[in-house]
């Protein structure tokens, strides 16, 4: 006799960085940049930072990462997601920033978390990203 677990599968912290970074871009989401802080703070072990072009566009993002990552466990929390501005996803482990660019100018997370280590991101993801940015310039 066989035992069922309803146990969800998992993901590490490394692999939910990258999933969310993927699950961005193909919402269009660009500038998007993973960084290891786990060294440099308690509050999580990544960060991923998300551009988006607007409110709805940044919804449509959180979106997409909340149902797509559920199958791996809930978010913990989610703040600024009515606003659209600025989303901020907590998966304990992983942080998820998602900007309208004016913010993410303005609040400049990049900067102040320069000392974190940056993830290099596969070629594709990579590809993806600048393809996403470019179809934003006139």
């Amino acid at each position: 006799m066989t035992e069922r677990t309803n146990e969800k599968p998992t993901l590490t912290a490394h692999e939910r960085a990258l999933r969310c970074a993927e699950l961005a871009a193909d919402k269009k989401g660009y500038n998007i940049r993973v960084l290891d802080i786990g060294r440099i703070s308690t509050i999580a072990d990544l960060l991923v930072i998300i551009s988006g072009q607007s409110e709805k566009q940044n919804q449509a993002i959180c979106d997409h990462i909340r149902k797509e990552l559920k199958k791996y466990g809930k978010v913990q929390e989610i703040e600024g997601e009515s606003d659209g501005k600025w989303i901020v996803m907590d998966y304990s482990d992983v942080l998820v920033h998602i900007f309208h660019e004016e913010q993410r100018r303005h609040y400049d997370l990049d900067g102040l978390w320069e000392k974190a280590e940056v993830v290099e991101l596969p070629a594709a993801l990579q590809a993806t990203i600048a393809a996403n940015a470019e179809s934003f310039r006139i």
